[in-house]
């Protein structure tokens, strides 16, 4: 298939559909989005042929004629073509990247729409978003709130703790998964540097770097982040309940982030495991807490392809180009 039999002038579909290249596909997060896209009948999916994939004019061609480019590239490809983007001019797409490139980066919106109130109507007016990482997005869910209510300090020594599915850990590791080489579970991350942290640290309004502890479990996907705390160690000793009534207050209406219900069947049990939520754009929360022992644990539940990528993606691409939420 040759480049011109792949797209056509964005002219001829605009009014009727928005037009959206995906560069970088063939990545775990690229195929869940373009599965995504399969089912999104207001979008146009504009492609280009593998021979031409890194052929920088064919490129810059394709992204002059859609309105919408979204990066699944490593964090160099993705710097590389932004700023081929950044030269276009009048031309330029809006860009949507899902590497860890420009995650903090004070020009770009951050695509967790949810993060705040505005957050979501900043995302809809920006020309660059960074879709969020699958940890973070877990993390900074259940530490802004408490951070914006008072009830944790940012200075605060927060440990974030976390499992994955292999998934999330890019072709290497889903390689030695899937052909039974890799440990049935291992922590990893423990040279203090994970790529996550910046940006859960700055979402989540932290002035100390958390201490964060990535495992991975041997299943495909699903994830759950949890955060430890000793309730007497923070301002005014509050109680789980009023943890969870400010998660309650900042989620309230959230289509995508629930926070559960303190008598939910995983409360009760004492127990909670990652997988439930696959396939889904969703995001739960829990506060499983001991008025006895004054201690508290912060859970949050996601599907790391999910909320964690591809539907995240989804989701702010639909913000980006002004469709209603589906």
């Amino acid at each position: 298939m040759s480049l011109s039999e792949t797209h056509q002038p964005k002219a001829a579909t605009s009014a009727a559909k928005a037009t959206v290249f995906v560069d970088g596909a063939s990545g775990t997060t690229g195929l869940g989005i373009a599965e995504r896209l399969r089912l999104q009948n207001d979008i146009a999916v504009k492609n280009i042929a593998e021979e031409k994939r890194k052929d920088t004019n064919a490129k810059k061609a394709l992204m002059e004629e859609v309105d919408l480019v979204i990066l699944c590239l490593p964090d160099d490809a993705a710097k590389e073509t932004v700023a081929l983007v950044d030269s276009m001019g009048a031309k330029a797409p809006k860009v949507l990247d899902a590497s860890t490139a420009f995650r903090v980066a004070p020009d770009w919106a951050y695509g967790f729409a949810e993060l705040a109130p505005d957050q979501a109507d900043k995302i809809k007016s920006a020309n660059k978003v960074s879709n969020p990482g699958c940890y973070p997005t877990g993390g900074i869910a259940l530490l802004r709130p408490l951070v914006d209510a008072g009830l944790l300090p940012a200075d605060y020594p927060v440990t974030i703790n976390a499992v994955s599915g292999y998934s999330g850990g890019g072709k290497s590791m889903i390689q030695s998964f899937e052909d039974g080489s890799a440990p049935s579970f291992e922590l990893y991350g423990l040279g203090f540097e994970h790529k996550h942290l910046p940006e859960t640290q700055l979402y989540s309004k932290l002035t100390r770097r958390p201490i964060f502890v990535p495992s991975v479990g041997n299943y495909r996907q699903g994830m759950l982040v949890s955060v430890p705390l000793h309730l007497d160690t923070l301002p005014g000793k509050p109680s789980g309940a009023d943890l969870h009534a400010a998660l309650a207050k900042r989620y309230a209406g959230s289509k995508y982030v629930s926070v559960m219900p303190s008598d939910n069947d995983a409360a009760k049990g004492g127990r909670i495991e990652p997988e439930a939520l696959n396939e889904t754009n969703m995001l739960e929360l829990y506060v499983f807490a001991s008025d006895k022992h004054r201690q508290a644990v912060l859970v949050a539940r996601l599907d790391n392809l999910g909320k964690g990528a591809s539907g995240a993606a989804v989701q702010n691409m639909r913000l980006m180009l002004g469709l209603p939420d589906k």
